[in-house]
């Protein structure tokens, strides 16, 4: 098939997903459209002018194709009424996130209407899929509920339909190496080594992290720690206090230099922390546990849906010290108890592409009976 792929804001993640579509499926012929991802609100709702009224672009969505897929960020609607050819051929929308979820941030501008924006995408839609089940019941019932506060002519039934046909097929794995023998958490040097790879942005907890970190400290475990993750032009202060508190234990500060040495620092580590307020997936965590670690998570988000409680710690949203030492007395009992890495093969490259290829074809089938 033909196959037009969208990102309206390519984040790194955002990009390895569309990297493996194409590269996965190339018996299909693809074209790739993407705007770089910064100025948030913009993007969501500009992009359909930005793909639409650019020459360059213009050129690439008035070729003829069999399908569209977008991500959840793409005003789906808006392409459409600037894009006559693209109305007559079926279109996958794919979430990544939603906005509905969203935890609440004093910065915040525009939520409501970033929300209308996918809302509408989602409707336009002629499939829905999401990258998790928290994500697909998150956003359902998140539009329902601003459906329902709207004051006239509209209707939360209007989702229905959407709801009925929508798929969860997760974002494939792409780690090149196989995943190395399961283990457990060991101690064999005297020192815990972890990893935390986030967004640095408020959503991924990093007071949460430096909250963790000073009770490792007063509890005088032996740790180090590489705080990896994609970092934007606006970072959070609290990552400036890390860094100085928390000097003599952090091995990496930053960005890895190169997808080998990230994958490298995920492969040396026991544990793989995770603060977040704001999951989906939890990729880099996957990638993390694919290549050995033991992850430490709290039970919340998507993470309940992925693991055993034995590897999750408890969430206390308005306790953040009463969290912290929740996750350091499950690292501790890691250490004294070990227990064997979570098995994260079925979210291999291979067998999820295999989903996402039947998926091609039911969209574009499912177009083709109607």
């Amino acid at each position: 098939m033909r196959i037009l792929l969208i990102s309206a804001y390519e984040a790194s993640s955002h990009k390895a997903w569309a990297m493996s579509l194409m590269t996965g499926l190339d018996q299909h012929e693809w074209s790739y459209l993407s705007l770089p991802a910064r100025h948030f609100a913009w993007r969501i709702r500009g992009n359909a002018m930005s793909f639409a009224f650019d020459p360059q672009f213009k050129a690439v969505l008035e070729q003829s194709y069999d399908l569209v897929i977008a991500t959840s960020m793409t005003d789906c609607a808006g392409l459409k009424g600037f894009c006559s050819n693209l109305q007559i051929i079926p279109w996958l929308v794919y979430f990544h996130e939603n906005q509905f979820a969203y935890p609440v941030s004093d910065k915040q501008q525009g939520l409501v209407e970033m929300q209308m924006v996918t809302l509408y995408s989602a409707l336009a839609a002629d499939q829905c899929v999401f990258n998790s089940r928290f994500n697909q019941d998150s956003f359902f019932f998140g539009a329902r509920a601003l459906l329902k506060k709207l004051p006239d002519y509209a209707s939360p039934d209007w989702l229905n339909t959407t709801e009925n046909r929508a798929r969860v097929v997760p974002v494939p794995l792409d780690i090149l190496q196989q995943a190395r023998c399961l283990r457990s958490v060991s101690q064999a040097s005297g020192r815990i080594k972890l990893i935390w790879s986030a967004r640095w942005e408020f959503d991924k907890g990093p007071d949460r992290l430096f909250a963790i970190l000073d009770v490792l400290e007063r509890r005088e475990v032996d740790y180090e720690i590489a705080i990896l993750g994609e970092q934007f032009r606006s970072i959070p202060k609290v990552f400036t206090q890390i860094q100085s508190r928390f000097a003599h234990r952090i091995i990496q500060f930053g960005f890895a230099p190169s997808r080998a040495e990230y994958l490298a620092f995920l492969a040396s580590a026991d544990v793989v922390l995770s603060t977040a307020l704001h999951e989906f997936q939890g990729l880099a965590v996957l990638e993390a546990v694919a290549l050995g670690c033991v992850p430490v998570l709290p039970n919340r988000q998507v993470y309940p849906e992925l693991f055993d409680d034995a590897y999750l710690y408890k969430s206390y949203l308005d306790d953040m010290e009463k969290e912290a030492a929740s996750a350091v007395d499950l690292i501790q009992q890691l250490v004294a108890n070990p227990i064997k890495v979570p098995d994260v093969s079925a979210l291999y490259s291979f067998p999820v592409l295999m989903e996402y290829d039947r998926l091609i074809q039911d969209v574009f089938e499912m177009r083709a009976t109607l």
